[in-house]
């Protein structure tokens, strides 16, 4: 397949959008912009062509520049970046991947739980609680480990209510989120081969998803919730 990898225009683009961010300037570039977005388009539609080789994966959502300032101190109009999320077959699977485009080797890939629900989060964290071993065998293992690195995200500062703040695992049980991420320079991105590794990287993700998707579908028990 020929690579649709991103354009040094699209980082260009934002470069210049950081330093002119408001509506008039915008606006007097805004076909420039569509040309650009258009291209990336393809470049996301590529890795949702990929990702469905390996996973059941049903959507691509890439989200618009526009930014929604009412509760912002930031009153900027315009995002800086592309971002896009890849949604999994639900309610069977569960945890989405992410990608994040931006200039100055700002852009990244992600994948896991960023919002879980009040009532997923207390199950990944009883389970957790239960028996962490199957947890760390994964994200340890060699070839997840140099790829995706440790857990990133937001986490108390001392156990959740009802939990022993002294457990071996309150590590991962004061987590709110259980996300990876990956970095990449401006150079990786515009590479012909980004694409590809960005789809590698989160087909490594899969044990984990594989686990945490099961957690999510069974009570404590073990017994299918769907």
């Amino acid at each position: 397949m020929a690579s649709n990898s991103f354009s040094q225009n699209v980082l260009d683009f934002f470069k210049k959008l950081e330093k002119n961010n408001d509506r008039d300037w915008f606006n007097e570039h805004k076909k420039e912009f569509k040309n650009i977005e258009a291209t990336a388009k393809k470049a996301y539609q590529e890795l949702f062509v990929l990702l469905k080789k390996h996973d059941e994966v049903d959507q691509v959502k890439m989200f618009r520049i526009y930014r929604d300032v009412r509760f912002s101190k930031d009153k900027s109009p315009y995002k800086t970046h592309f971002g896009g999320a890849y949604h999994r077959k639900k309610p069977q699977l569960r945890g989405g991947y992410y990608l994040h485009i931006q200039p100055n080797n700002e852009s990244f890939i992600a994948a896991g739980f960023w919002e879980p629900s009040k009532e997923d989060l207390l199950r990944i964290r009883k389970e957790f609680e239960m028996d962490d071993e199957p947890i760390r065998k994964i994200i340890n293992q060699k070839n997840f480990k140099s790829t995706w690195g440790d857990f990133v995200g937001d986490e108390l500062k001392t156990a959740p209510k009802g939990f022993d703040k002294d457990h071996p695992a309150i590590d991962l049980i004061r987590k709110k989120q259980y996300i990876f991420t990956k970095k990449y320079t401006d150079k990786d991105v515009i590479s012909e081969g980004f694409i590809e590794d960005a789809n590698d990287s989160f087909k490594a993700i899969r044990p984990y998803f594989d686990y945490m998707s099961d957690v999510l579908t069974t009570n404590l028990n073990g017994e299918s919730l769907i």
